[in-house]
């Protein structure tokens, strides 16, 4: 396997002091490399507020039962429609168990190279600790360390990839894991209510079976990150994807009304937004926005993004209660969608274009 990012980085210059001559050309941007982007594409991008939403608010049935739940159940819709994206308070987890997720997360992406290479991904597999997943000798690599496990349901996880050290990280993992699926039932609830539809409308579309699949995203200090990507852009193939951001450190941008925007931090707040799968299920109703991430000159940056999906072999479509002569049906039904937004993913197409009718 290639080096990590973080191998890199430790082998150019084993102090802080970074330069240029530690981002190897595979990682800066194609644009960067014709001549075509300088700096920071243009500018300082702009730091925008995304909605915030007050979780215990929503109402999980209709109607709202107060004027305030009404509301919230309101901006949570215009969020969701516009933005695609919204930052969660009240979401039932305390600031003290999320900074123990946290921990554990950094304590892994701080260990030697040795111990943590115990949990390689397999060739051509998802799970398991790596970088970008090479497919071809020009493909431009994410500036990005990453360990990825699936942890739902439970009979699926292979806990050989996950790590020992420290000893309470698959405790923590499961405990966050039952936690996060009250509050991803709450938002698909949300969702249906917001569309005056039976709340259980988009959980009964999955039959149950919603698999949930944990990223830990580690981006390394860049001495130039506006050459590189810590992500590049992209929309999620997922139904929703919840995010534990850095504390700290930011860099996650999203694309709003064709301009990049910078996300504030909300410490203890869980940023979730929309994926291709939700979009297609809503028939274009909820945006899946694309977005990115910019490493920083200064700090590391860690991350968890959870996804959550049906499962592959589920056939998901516009409900029908979204199509109508004034809407129009405007994707098809397909099967293991993670499949084909990988294959138009790796192209640097849209993935959910190919299921545009």
């Amino acid at each position: 396997m290639q080096k990590t990012v973080q191998e890199l980085v430790t082998v150019s210059n084993g102090d802080r002091d970074l330069d240029l001559e530690t981002v190897p050309e595979r990682f800066i941007r194609e644009a960067v490399k014709e001549g075509q982007q300088q700096g920071a594409e243009g500018g300082e991008v702009p730091l925008v507020d995304v909605p915030v939403i007050d979780l215990s608010l929503l109402p999980l049935s209709h109607p709202p039962a107060s004027p305030e739940a009404d509301a919230e159940l309101q901006s949570f819709h215009r969020a969701l429609t516009s933005w695609g994206c919204i930052q969660v308070i009240n979401h039932g987890m305390t600031d003290a168990f999320l900074d123990q997720v946290r921990e554990v997360a950094k304590v892994f992406f701080s260990l030697p190279s040795e111990e943590k290479r115990r949990y390689l991904r397999a060739d051509n597999g998802i799970e398991g600790y790596g970088t970008d997943m090479v497919l071809s000798d020009h493909q431009v690599l994410d500036w990005n360390d990453r360990l990825s496990l699936f942890v739902y349901p439970e009979d699926c996880r292979k806990l050989e990839y996950w790590p020992q050290i420290p000893e309470t990280f698959r405790e923590i993992l499961h405990e966050y894991t039952l936690k996060l699926r009250d509050t991803v039932d709450a938002v698909f609830k949300a969702m249906a209510t917001s569309l005056n539809l039976y709340s259980n409308l988009f959980l009964q579309a999955f039959r149950g079976k919603v698999t949930l699949i944990a990223r830990f995203n580690y981006y390394p200090q860049c001495p130039r990150p506006e050459l590189v990507y810590g992500l590049k852009p992209h929309a999620d193939g997922s139904a929703i994807i919840v995010v534990l951001p850095d504390r700290e450190v930011g860099g996650l941008q999203f694309l709003k009304d064709d301009n990049w925007v910078k996300i504030p931090i909300i410490p203890h707040a869980l940023l979730i937004n929309v994926g291709d799968q939700v979009e297609i299920m809503s028939n274009g109703v909820f945006k899946s926005p694309m977005h990115r991430v910019i490493p920083s000159s200064d700090h590391g940056r860690i991350s968890l993004a959870m996804f959550c999906a049906p499962d592959a072999e589920e056939e998901i479509g516009p409900v029908s209660e979204l199509v109508d002569e004034s809407r129009p049906r405007l994707y098809k039904n397909v099967k293991d969608y993670p499949k084909i937004y990988f294959h138009h993913y790796q192209q640097g197409k849209r993935p959910i274009d190919a299921v545009k009718l």
